[in-house]
């Protein structure tokens, strides 16, 4: 005997198998009309759970799902690369970060989503291609950032342009799972819903005879490697550094020796905030300046593991005074707290889960020739055979006479029948002698 408790995760894992048979047919040029066929062949196991929702809620019902299940395979093959080995992912997952690296993220929620997205992108490469599962606690730890930004920049800025695709959202311990696009997804919502995403240099109307297109250029380059290693940390954080010195930081350890205007296109930095951020860099020795050309300092990147060479070509012992930089501007143990909270509403919610199984009702089956075979328990809901009425009616024991709603099922127990249900009474009895005709031949 076999104690079934997860009736949610056996169905979870039927419609993964459902939707993997859906992109297969999908991709091969497959119809609907031969999915249906495939999935509804009563010898097919791969259909199981589409023939279990029929058998339970009726074929019109199964249809409806197959449907939907046909929609979002179609959507999900014609946004995605077939890849065949691993090699060809990788190469995928580098084309995709030049690209990143040379899209201009304005305004600070267009800096915040590179974050998150560079944290997608580690997540990725650690997976082996551009299909890989995350939680959203575990991405804010990596980009540094709360879990509110963390849904906004999400909902305004990665999905609709087409970076991100959730594909399912994560359940109990098992984090979402996630498909990196390339943001060739145009933005359906405009610049109303992304207020703050393009600069600040973007005028509010054009018959304010002020420009109407951005300072920063079409294109950028900067070095998202240095960002992914330095955007975690609390001097980075929105009170201190802020993802502006991210920017400008990774745009310099690409190309050094640059001006302010050659920083304001290559880290997509406003004129202003980049002055702004030059000087606080300046204050904490961070970079240093000849003339109208600015740099890193030579040790200014030691303590994440990214070595620079002096002037003898040799590099440097990594040191620590980040955490300098975040006692100065009170963000120390930013990273920490949020690490800290994030553990406790992972123990809170596996605590809510582990309650709720208690009080679910364990159904018993038994496996046999590899197929498990449900055992009918004892049901509350039996009733007298004098509340019995011709036709599968039941009486009222109250009034005696038919209840409209209520049938009797061939074991004698009751069954509701209401407006929403697709099936009718007869159905539903049929279904139901198959499986106790299915349990007695076992047993």
């Amino acid at each position: 005997m076999v104690l079934h408790a997860d009736h949610q995760g056996a169905a979870e894992h039927g419609h993964r198998i459902t939707a993997a048979i859906a992109c297969h047919v999908a991709r091969v040029g497959g119809t609907v009309g031969q999915l249906t066929q495939l999935l509804l062949h009563p010898e097919h196991e791969g259909g199981r759970h589409t023939r279990t929702i029929a058998l339970r809620s009726g074929q019109s019902r199964a249809l409806d799902y197959i449907r939907r299940v046909w929609a979002s395979a179609s959507d999900a093959i014609s946004t995605t690369i077939a890849l065949s080995s691993r090699h060809e992912a990788y190469e995928v997952l580098a084309a995709l970060r030049d690209r990143i690296e040379t899209t201009p993220w304005r305004g600070e929620r267009g800096r915040t989503a590179m974050r998150v997205l560079r944290a997608h992108l580690n997540f990725a490469e650690i997976a082996g291609g551009p299909l890989h599962h995350a939680s959203e606690r575990q991405t804010a730890e990596e980009a540094g950032v709360s879990r509110t930004t963390l849904r906004v920049v999400y909902e305004t800025v990665l999905r609709p342009q087409g970076w991100l695709r959730r594909l399912r959202v994560g359940h109990g311990r098992e984090g979402s799972t996630w498909y990196l696009g390339d943001g060739n997804v145009p933005d359906r919502d405009g610049p109303s819903v992304l207020s703050r995403f393009r600069s600040t240099q973007f005028p509010p109307d054009p018959a304010l005879e002020e420009w109407t297109t951005p300072e920063t250029a079409a294109t950028a380059d900067i070095d998202s490697t240095v960002l992914g290693h330095l955007m975690g940390h609390d001097a980075f954080a929105h009170h201190a550094l802020g993802s502006a010195a991210l920017m400008i930081i990774s745009a310099l350890h690409q190309l050094p020796h640059q001006t302010v205007t050659e920083l304001v296109g290559t880290s997509s930095v406003s004129r202003a905030t980049t002055y702004r951020t030059l000087k606080r860099l300046g204050d904490h020795g961070l970079v240093q300046h000849t003339g109208e050309t600015w740099t890193l300092a030579p040790r200014a990147l030691e303590g994440f593991g990214i070595r620079l060479p002096d002037d003898s070509g040799n590099g440097h012992t990594p040191a620590q005074g980040w955490a300098n930089i975040a006692e100065q501007h009170g963000t120390w143990g930013i990273a920490a707290r949020r690490k800290g909270r994030h553990t406790a509403e992972r123990a809170a919610y596996q605590q809510a889960l582990d309650r709720l199984s208690e009080h679910r009702s364990r159904a018993v089956v038994l496996v046999r020739n590899g197929r498990q075979v449900l055992v009918p328990l004892p049901r509350p809901d039996e009733i007298p055979p004098a509340w019995h009425a011709p036709d599968g009616r039941v009486l009222d024991p109250v009034t005696g006479r038919p209840a409209a709603d209520w049938r009797v099922a061939t074991d004698g127990r009751l069954i509701l029948i209401t407006p929403s249900d697709q099936r009718s009474y007869d159905e539903l009895a049929a279904a139901h002698a198959e499986a106790l005709s299915e349990w007695e031949s076992v047993a």
